[in-house]
């Protein structure tokens, strides 16, 4: 017979699994605060999310004070192009250095936009990049906790196989999940029933298997993020001393090139006065 297929991929075999392991993740967490069952601990690991989180943090700020201060270019620059713009509209044509004064303002707006361009492209682009690694490393400490929890519950399981034994040799483990199963959402009650019923009886060898597998896929994702984790951590120097010596080089450049053309408009503006006066 097909299995029932629920839509999205899903089947009532997959349902009934993920409800279960959630399902036993939480009885383990109980356990777990209520001292009913030991917790691996990495005082280590939980350093570097320590890290990890306050790194995120840091970041998300200076993304947010970098559009801010965007945005406050962007609006200076229209200020100025406005301001400018009145000036050459006043400024008549027989004056002393049109010319020159048109060709000035032009210029402002040019620099202006070119500024404003550096800035998204070299410091806004390359946070944005910075701070998109952060989500999936998220997702996997996340995961990494889950498969812990995985871990820990297959260590249980193992070593209760070591403590109930029956006459004919065959081990019994029951899981009590009748309390968590009326939490369970109505449709997925009798899948679920179905689910523990198969899984009520585990033999040793059962559940030295799944503590294997548990095992090994935990270390492999906590392997990663043990290479990962300090690496990024490091990083962070690196990139803030690229990013603030970015925004600093174009800021200065931008600010000379700006002040010469202002003290050229002073000195047409001071010739035209001198000229008028004459």
């Amino acid at each position: 017979m097909a299995e029932l297929n629920l839509g999205k991929g899903l089947t009532a075999g997959k349902v009934a699994s993920n409800v279960q392991k959630k399902l036993t993740r939480a009885q383990e967490k109980v356990l777990q605060k209520l001292g009913k069952a030991d917790e691996t601990k990495d005082a280590a690991f939980e350093e570097w999310v320590i890290n990890f989180n306050k790194q995120y943090a840091e970041g998300s700020k200076l993304q947010r004070d970098l559009r801010a201060y965007l945005e406050a270019v962007r609006a200076m620059h229209e200020s100025s192009k406005n301001l400018q713009a009145c000036l050459g509209d006043m400024y008549e044509a027989e004056w002393y250095g049109k010319n020159e004064v048109d060709s000035i303002l032009e210029d402002c707006d040019v620099l202006w936009t070119d500024y404003h361009q550096k800035l998204v492209d070299h410091a806004l682009i390359s946070m944005d990049t910075y701070l998109g690694q952060f989500p999936d490393i998220k997702a996997r400490i996340a995961k990494r906790d889950r498969k812990l929890v995985d871990y820990d519950s297959a260590r249980h399981s193992y070593a209760a196989t070591h403590k109930t034994k029956k006459k004919d040799g065959g081990i019994k483990i029951t899981k009590p999940s009748t309390l968590l199963e009326r939490a369970t959402p109505g449709w997925a009650q009798g899948i679920l029933s179905a689910h523990n019923l198969a899984q009520t009886s585990l033999s040793k060898s059962q559940a030295e298997e799944e503590l294997e597998r548990a095992q090994k896929v935990f270390e492999e994702i906590n392997l990663d993020l043990q290479e990962e984790l300090p690496s990024l951590w490091n990083s962070r120097v690196g990139f803030y001393v690229s990013t603030f010596q970015s925004l600093a080089g174009f800021e200065e450049k931008f600010h000379k090139e700006i002040s010469r053309l202002d003290q050229d408009l002073h000195d047409v503006l001071e010739t035209l006065e001198n000229t008028e006066t004459t």
